[in-house]
């Protein structure tokens, strides 16, 4: 199963040329600004990292989150770690997952022997599932799962022996549609991706909120040392930094208006996406992408969604301007 993913700017380049400083990249659903970054001591790059400094950290996670105390929190060297190790937890059976969404966990599933069953609804969740899988926000068309209702789930997964994954990987920015403040309760596992909000994806960084005999043996497959000292050091600054949060999450807002601008005056429609994404539906998807990429543009296509496209955020006034020009162009050459 071949999976497409956002971020191969690097592709687009040997096809398209140009060089870095040319392209938008919007092919991804990561902040474009870097949280701003602590000092970091030089020991904290030349030692393994410390007991003290992941406590720290997962203390900081824990408040940041709004996590329950009775949740266990796992530190992981990025989301798709844990999302990797996941069929694992439980004996073999069949998963359901609720799509469209992202691909990684259902490959992640059929990989470990796992069947497979696509779900577009969560009435639609076989009986015979005793795990389940929840986008929310869901990538990449922003549809949101009440909590109620995934409680309620995550009760009906543990009473057949297994358990609910909600991805919360866009959820920072939504932090009313999370449910990681009821983590630590049978038959939930709830993850968190540090990289996207906080335009840190090469940091490599996630964790997952469970009970702890979950939480037990994902530390054991891990193994030591898991994450990287100078990531919990940058986690656990950005975690606690409560005035530049503050406008931080601002200024995403301002990127978020100045996306769907440019999407209005040029006259593509949203019909989903979140603080850090657009979904656009546009007859001719694939073709507008090539289109776009001939103009140094990066979006992220569909491969079982040809009708779709998504815009990450401009990082500014300024690469907004030049998204709206070159998008004109684009659609020109689709004859829209």
């Amino acid at each position: 199963m071949q999976i497409e993913h956002g971020g191969a700017l690097d592709r687009a380049m040997e096809r398209f040329g140009g060089t870095r400083e040319d392209w938008i990249d919007l092919s991804t659903g990561i902040n474009p600004e870097v949280f701003p970054l602590p000092v970091i001591a030089p020991e904290t790059w030349n030692r393994l990292p410390d007991e003290r400094l992941l406590a720290s950290t997962i203390r900081a996670a824990r408040r940041y989150y709004r996590a329950a105390s009775e949740a266990q929190l796992v530190a992981a060297p990025g989301t798709q770690a844990l999302i990797q190790l996941l069929p694992e937890l439980a004996t073999k059976g069949e998963v359901a997952i609720l799509g469209p969404t992202y691909q990684e966990h259902q490959l992640s599933f059929l990989d470990a022997g796992w069947m497979v069953s696509d779900c577009r609804n969560v009435e639609d969740i076989p009986q015979s599932a005793k795990v389940a899988v929840i986008v929310n926000p869901n990538n990449p068309d922003g549809r949101v799962i009440a909590a109620d209702v995934l409680l309620d789930l995550a009760k009906r997964m543990a009473r057949r022996g297994g358990f609910l994954i909600v991805d919360e990987a866009f959820a920072d920015p939504h932090p009313e549609t999370s449910i990681a403040g009821h983590a630590g309760t049978g038959g939930l596992i709830v993850l968190k991706s540090f990289g996207k909000f906080f335009g840190l994806g090469g940091l490599r960084l996630g964790f997952a909120l469970t009970n702890s005999d979950l939480a037990q043996v994902m530390r054991r497959r891990l193994g030591p040392w898991a994450v990287s000292g100078p990531a919990l050091a940058i986690a656990c600054h950005a975690f606690v930094d409560g005035q530049e949060l503050a406008g931080y999450n601002e200024r995403l807002r301002r990127r978020r208006k100045l996306l769907a601008e440019v999407l209005g005056d040029t006259g593509l429609v949203e019909f989903g996406g979140t603080m850090l994404f657009s979904l656009v539906e546009f007859r001719q998807a694939h073709r507008l992408h090539e289109a776009l990429c001939k103009h140094h543009v990066l979006t992220r296509k569909f491969a079982y969604a040809p009708q779709w496209l998504r815009f990450g955020l401009p990082l500014d006034d300024n690469a907004a301007y030049k998204l709206r020009e070159r998008l004109i162009a684009a659609l020109g050459a689709t004859g829209s």
